[in-house]
């Protein structure tokens, strides 16, 4: 059994449910599991702190967590058509992964939620992919051939899932948002399987 981390950061909960919809993708192929991490908030008061473990909701990712995955999923809603100030900061302190090679070779994908339809969606995705692609990582997007990406009037992208969530957060997750949350969760895992033997040199 190997595992793929879904790694993500949420304010109000819609990136945290795509999370979900892609673990159950993840969870849905043979040999693979999903692990959930999230990152905690970050202050602009330099003396504010976060508990080392989260009051709810799945723990905070750590270095070892990266080293031990097998593929990486990793979402974030959308910060002026960037990912949010948390995951940056914790990518930002995975300098010792970079170096240690940890994530060469290994699949990802990225996903966002974001208030308006067109507020930067793919920017986020890409912004998110850099980092992951400066590790070494390969990135994994969605393809045509899954009908939702072609049938959606919501999210959905080629780059990655995406959800739309209104500028109240008044839509919940689509059908067509949750199918292509778990096609990019299968497709994730199935590519973990596959390059589990692939040389890192």
């Amino acid at each position: 059994m190997i595992e793929v981390l879904v790694l993500y950061y949420s304010r109000h909960g819609a990136t945290a449910q795509l999370a979900r919809e892609i673990a159950q993708g993840i969870d849905s192929v043979k040999g693979v599991s999903a692990r959930i991490r999230t990152v905690p908030a970050v202050s602009a008061n330099t003396e504010a702190t976060e508990s080392d473990i989260p009051e709810q909701g799945p723990p905070y990712a750590e270095p070892a967590d990266l080293k031990e995955c097998a593929g990486l999923a990793m979402g974030s809603p959308t910060r002026f058509g960037n990912m949010a100030a948390p995951m940056k900061y914790f990518l930002d302190g995975t300098v010792g992964t970079w170096l240690a090679g940890d994530l060469i070779n290994k699949p990802f994908c990225v996903f966002t939620s974001t208030g308006s339809l067109h507020g930067g969606q793919e920017t986020t995705l890409t912004s998110m992919a850099l980092p992951l692609i400066h590790h070494g990582m390969l990135w994994l997007g969605i393809p045509y051939s899954e009908q939702a990406l072609n049938d959606t009037r919501t999210g959905g992208t080629p780059y990655g899932v995406t959800h739309w969530a209104g500028g109240q957060g008044q839509h919940p997750i689509s059908e067509h948002e949750k199918t292509l949350a778990r096609a990019q969760g299968a497709r994730l895992a199935k590519a973990a399987l596959a390059l589990q033997h692939m040389d890192k040199s």
